[in-house]
């Protein structure tokens, strides 16, 4: 589980949308090759989807990815 209490965590936005069918991998390359950025402990980049009703999380906890995603049934994220 994430233990994100102590830690100050870092958040990234990508502000275009992304491809919401990648996983681990590819939101790894998102954030290397379009960000500039390598995940790293404390550290989570969201990316959301053109419609901005999906959002994904991926967050490095210095020894795996987590992703994690959320698809609003209406509305929008802002």
């Amino acid at each position: 589980m994430m233990n994100l209490a102590n830690a100050e965590l870092k958040v990234f936005i990508a502000l275009k949308p992304c491809d919401m069918r990648r996983s681990f991998n590819g939101m790894h390359a998102v954030a290397v090759d379009h960000l500039g950025l390598t995940p790293v402990p404390d550290v989570l980049f969201a990316f959301t989807n053109k419609r901005c009703n999906r959002i994904k999380l991926l967050y490095f906890d210095g020894r795996g990815k987590w992703v994690a995603a959320k698809r609003l049934e209406r509305g929008r994220f802002s």
